[in-house]
């Protein structure tokens, strides 16, 4: 089974796709922060992450390049409320496979999920 980690600060959004990408058969860690972020990533073996750019304390490009330092083919999706095109590209450029613009159609985060994934 595919581990996924979902890494938002808004509780709405994190259950939100652990409800669905449960129903796909994952298994699914949720965290509301870096540090959190980091502890599951290191604890588990994660098989794809959902991250969140905005984050207080640290933020999404920072545990973004946390992550692609030591897990570099963990396939990251970026998701972000702002259209910051500089931050977006940022985020591609570390490694991100893809990012979505909140709010996102659900259904396409978890197709695309599924077609990484290869499910």
């Amino acid at each position: 089974m595919n581990r996924l980690l979902i890494v938002d600060d808004q509780q709405g959004i994190r259950l939100l796709l652990n409800e669905v990408l449960k129903k796909e058969g994952y298994i699914t860690y949720l965290a509301a922060n870096g540090s959190e972020a980091l502890k599951y990533a290191d604890e588990q073996e994660m098989d794809c992450v959902l991250l969140d750019m905005k984050i207080p304390g640290m933020d999404g490009i920072e545990i973004l390049r946390r992550l692609k330092k030591k897990f570099p083919k963990l396939p990251v999706f970026m998701m972000t409320a702002y259209g910051e095109l500089d931050v977006v590209q940022e985020a591609l450029e570390l490694g991100a496979i893809r990012y979505f613009t909140k709010p996102f159609d659900i259904f396409e985060v978890r197709d695309e999920v599924n077609k990484a994934l290869q499910v």
